[in-house]
């Protein structure tokens, strides 16, 4: 006689299960955005250009994206059925990108052009921005060695622009591409010309001081444009800066102990700040650089007594480089206070706190404060594209696969800025949070022992409820 419950046996079937969600909202918003004529005309022959994209964008808000893996998730039959594909090769979505890289600037004027066709936006404020990727490759052209703002100084990169609606839209519009060894002051020309055409006379241009040259506050101002951004501190705001109490300051942000005072110029108006906040956070760098400095010295001065060789980390480790080193440190004549305070007149300026912005446009201190504090928005979707949408690594091949790898990137983002932007309770969910929920909910593909097949749809939660009652009124 039985006494104890035996565990059930598990037996395997052919059914699957994989992510709907993302599937029904790159569907949907591929048929709002027109999205078929505009990538129809590029590839008329072959595998749809729009089944295929619609696939890789849904795999690309689904998990991490190479083609390899994007190949073998989206060979399976019911997946392929889902996007009306027949089996396809993995070269077909090398071509692909390829060509979305060749098409690259037609692309993003023909989306610009549906997306200011189907929404009235408020304003046409747009943030700037660059950034750069590293590429684990070195056939494309466009790798370059450069300023790496993934760290990887040992790495060829790209650099990528981003256009964005400012706040309260935060809709990325535009995307440049360069070499990986392009600055911010030259990179700035192409990003601005791809979407000055649709901006409304008085739109304000924000971008941070990396970009500010004369030329391209110039190219602005012919445009009918206005623009604020960051301005490097120089020596005319030191002679400022040393009177600053003398202009009676205003209260802006009790908190942060920020004040301001206003410059006006013929053509422009200066902003120039205080924080509190700010000093102590770069004094304190400043210390940290002081302690690091006056350890580096004694160790190698430690070396010099000992006769011994300098550590590993101090010097040209080049097998190609031949130095023989005369080192003396300043130790020996000074003791440690006084090396302190030269160190300390060497990395304290003065400036330290004080930072300053320029506009062509005469706003109060706390609306130019907080216009060029909201350009952070672009930050936040570097961060998603990186991150979340995950367009890096880039693991290629040619100059028009790295185009078109980000386009599908940028597409991506896009539509997560669109959920954002149509439905006010996401206003601030992250891209990861809304990737999550629409992976989460799933089709399991009933086919074991039936006749046909049967759809079931399960792990409904708040945002792909949400999200899915906003497009298709499912409850």
């Amino acid at each position: 006689m039985q006494t104890k419950l035996r565990t059930k046996e598990v037996e395997p079937n052919e059914n699957i299960s994989f992510p709907i969600g993302t599937i029904f909202l790159v569907n949907e918003l591929y048929e709002v955005l027109n999205f078929c004529d505009i990538f129809g005309k590029h590839k008329t022959r072959g595998v749809d250009i729009n089944n295929l994209l619609r696939a890789l964008i849904s795999y690309k808000l689904t998990d991490n994206f190479s083609i390899k893996r994007s190949h073998e998730w989206i060979n399976r039959p019911d997946v392929l059925e889902e996007f009306s594909l027949s089996c396809f090769s993995e070269r077909t979505l090398y071509r692909v990108l390829e060509i979305l890289g060749a098409h690259r600037d037609e692309i993003i004027s023909d989306i610009q052009d549906v997306l200011f066709l189907r929404y009235d936006f408020e304003h046409t404020n747009i943030n700037m921005d660059w950034t750069s990727i590293v590429l684990h490759g070195t056939e494309a052209r466009l790798g370059k060695y450069g300023y790496s703002r993934d760290h990887r100084p040992d790495k060829k990169q790209i650099t990528v622009g981003v256009t964005e609606l400012s706040d309260p839209i935060n809709i990325p519009i535009g995307m440049t591409i360069e070499p990986g060894n392009l600055n911010d002051q030259t990179h700035f020309k192409k990003t601005y010309r791809q979407s000055r055409n649709r901006l409304k006379e008085d739109s304000l241009v924000i971008f941070d001081k990396g970009a500010n040259s004369v030329a391209n506050t110039q190219m602005i101002r012919a445009d009918n444009l206005q623009y604020i951004t960051g301005k490097k501190l120089n020596k005319s705001d030191d002679k400022i800066i040393a009177e600053f109490e003398t202009y009676n300051p205003q209260v802006i942000d009790v908190e942060s102990g920020i004040r301001g005072i206003k410059i006006e110029k013929p053509n422009s108006t200066n902003y120039l700040y205080f924080s509190k906040k700010l000093q102590k956070e770069q004094l304190e760098s400043r210390a940290r650089k002081v302690v690091r400095e006056i350890k580096e010295a004694k160790v190698i001065q430690e070396s010099i007594d000992k006769n011994k060789a300098l550590p590993k980390r101090f010097r040209i480790n080049n097998l190609l480089v031949e130095v023989d080193y005369s080192i003396q440190t300043k130790l020996i004549e000074l003791s440690e206070d006084d090396a302190v305070r030269l160190l300390e007149e060497k990395f304290i300026t003065g400036r330290e706190g004080f930072f300053c912005l320029k506009s062509s446009k005469n706003l109060t201190l706390t609306e130019a404060l907080l216009t060029y504090r909201k350009k952070d928005s672009i930050e936040k979707i570097f961060n998603s594209l990186k991150n979340e949408i995950e367009i890096k690594p880039l693991r290629v091949w040619t100059d028009n696969s790295i185009y078109g790898a980000l386009i599908i990137g940028f597409i991506a983002q896009l539509f997560v800025s669109l959920i954002r932007f149509e439905i006010p309770e996401l206003k601030h969910t992250s891209t990861k949070f809304i990737k999550t929920a629409l992976s989460n909910l799933t089709v399991t593909v009933d086919s074991w022992m039936r006749k046909t097949k049967s759809y079931i749809h399960s792990n409904f939660d708040a945002i792909n409820t949400m999200i899915l009652y906003h497009n298709w009124g499912i409850s």
